[in-house]
């Protein structure tokens, strides 16, 4: 298992999220979409330039900027898994 964050993941990659590494405003916004450690989670598309990325969380599809996503980390699968 490798931790990666969540910015750096590939479309159709899958983990579960390990840590949210923000607190305040931003970091309850985050929470309070679901994005907790424990949460298993998929990347489903990006935007032509890489910004927004769609994440698939609980059955709903979420949308995070970029500056949003370095702050989850998820523990993935090897390539090659």
């Amino acid at each position: 298992m490798a931790i990666v964050n969540l910015r750096h993941m590939g479309i159709n990659q899958s983990g579960t999220i390990v840590a949210v590494k923000v607190s305040g405003e931003l970091g309850r916004r985050i929470r309070e979409m679901g994005l907790v450690p424990g949460t298993e989670i998929t990347i489903k598309q990006r935007a032509p330039l890489n910004d927004p990325v769609a994440l698939r969380v609980m059955g709903g599809t979420l949308t995070l900027r970029n500056n949003e996503a370095d702050y989850i980390e998820v523990e993935t699968e090897p390539a090659g898994k």
